[in-house]
């Protein structure tokens, strides 16, 4: 997504880029030259999480409608959680003392839903110019930049994901002003102090890569490149091309010693992109596009981990799934650009059908409330198309597959034993327009209770004002 309203500063910023010459830039943590053997590399995780789960309650819930996340459904089930993680699902499973139990006859117990797309905390609400912190529009190539540093933990957003949602884990972007965004985060959402105290532990970090429309139209309009789609690809590939130099020298020096190289924030993303440590997470509508990317990707030596967006991803599902890419998709949103146009609400139904790895999406502070209903939508699309694609199939779009495009399915997006208890207990049928999360755990703990005033987030910014709390 690109927000119109931070790039009336940006031509503040174009003085600065032109300032730097496009020299790397030298940080005060470089390390000291290296006698003989290894040189010591730079620091790759400045900014550890500082995530720890809230106490929850040992947990039975029993007689409910399961969907595993990985595909699997188990109708009068039972799914019992105990210390943060899932220990057993089933359908004859008894409560030992201490057990909280409830009852979820006529309801449905899910993973949480996982967003692999939102802009939340560094677009936050209210949506105000003060508050416009995801597009670091100053030049095509802002690798360097973190969403993390943008994201605003109070952002109330966070909370009506959780609650209207069933949102327990998402992905925060940079937006798609430029070629290379900068990189994402992955959070828990719970309420905490610091953007560190919600990162999820662990989880690696993903580059925000744009290609088509956005960049051209962003930067061809200041007179610079890229101004065009073939503009688009020789600053991306002469980018690469500068990181694996980069990355060549720095591989030396911590193999051999020697005198450091220079730091340069911008390389330092891209390397760890080339050492397979970060996942490209790359904003791209038409199916041309995708397949030169993927191109590209081959000629650097990276992957293209998932294309967000992915209007024509169906008419590539077969080079998707040789490449081992995966599309993150709306259900019916298109036609508000050109390259947003050639768009089918069959796409998820035939990237299913096709093999491809394929999930929902929201790049909205409303939609990620309804991703559930979204999932319907495209459900409903494929099977009008002949796809026959099962309700609890049809959750994978919310769960498992994009825990795996974030490299984080060992630990959620399933309600496997010894993962972590990240749970929605809905009241009703979650395809349905009327049903909506009755009860939320996060790592166990019971974040959310409809019918407990007392379990409804609240963000500190909304403390004393009109309507605090009001998350329904």
């Amino acid at each position: 997504m690109i927000r119109t309203t931070l790039l009336l500063g940006a031509a503040l910023g174009l003085s600065a880029c032109a300032a730097g010459g496009g020299k790397a830039q030298t940080a005060a943590s470089d390390p000291a030259p290296a006698g003989p053997g290894k040189g010591k590399g730079y620091d790759r995780d400045p900014y550890p999480s500082t995530y720890h789960a809230y106490p929850g309650a040992p947990t039975l819930v029993t007689h409910v409608t399961i969907f595993d996340g990985e595909g699997g459904r188990i109708d009068n089930g039972a799914v019992l959680f105990r210390d943060g993680k899932i220990v057993a699902l089933g359908k004859d499973l008894t409560a030992e003392a201490g057990v909280t139990v409830i009852d979820g006859s006529g309801k449905y117990l899910t993973p949480g839903v996982i967003d692999i797309h939102s802009h939340l905390g560094d677009y936050p609400s209210p949506g105000v110019q003060a508050h416009s912190d995801g597009n670091e529009a100053t030049s095509p190539v802002t690798a360097e930049v973190w969403a993390e540093h943008s994201v605003w933990p109070q952002d109330p957003g966070f909370g009506r994901a959780l609650v209207n949602g069933g949102v327990t884990t998402l992905q925060i972007l940079p937006g798609s002003a430029n070629l290379f965004g900068g990189r994402s985060v992955v959070v828990k959402n719970v309420y905490a102090r610091t953007m560190q105290g919600m990162k999820f532990p662990q989880a690696p970090y993903g580059l925000k890569m744009a290609c088509g429309e956005n960049p051209k139209r962003v930067y061809g309009g200041k007179g610079r490149a890229p101004s065009t789609r073939m503009g688009n690809i020789a600053v991306d590939r002469q980018t690469w091309a500068r990181a694996q130099e980069y990355k060549r020298r720095w591989d030396k020096y911590e193999e051999k010693g020697g005198e450091p190289p220079s730091r340069d924030m911008a390389m330092d993303t891209l390397r760890g992109v080339l050492d397979g440590e970060i996942r490209v997470q790359n904003h791209c509508y038409r199916a041309d596009e995708m397949a030169i990317v993927m191109d590209m990707a081959k000629e650097f030596g990276y992957k293209v981990t998932a294309f967000h967006h992915a209007i024509e991803a169906y008419k590539i599902a077969d080079l998707l799934k040789a490449n081992g890419t995966c599309a993150a998709v709306w259900a019916d949103w298109y036609g508000f650009k050109m390259e947003a146009y050639d768009a089918v609400p069959e796409n998820l139904a035939i990237l299913e059908k096709e093999g491809a790895c394929a999930m929902i999406h929201s790049d909205d502070e409303n939609g990620i409330q309804r991703l559930n209903q979204e999932v319907a939508k495209a459900r409903a699309a494929g099977i009008k198309g002949g796809f026959a694609i099962s309700e609890e199939a049809a959750w994978k779009w919310l769960s498992i597959n994009p825990a795996k495009a974030l490299g984080i399915d060992d630990r959620t997006g399933s309600l496997k034993p010894g993962k972590m208890a990240d749970v929605v207990l809905w009241n009703g049928n979650p395809y349905s327009v009327y049903t909506r999360p009755q009860m939320v755990w996060v790592d166990g703990a019971l974040l959310y209770d409809a019918n407990d005033p007392r379990k409804r987030p609240v963000s500190d910014f909304e403390l004393g004002q009109p309507g605090e709390g009001d998350v329904k």
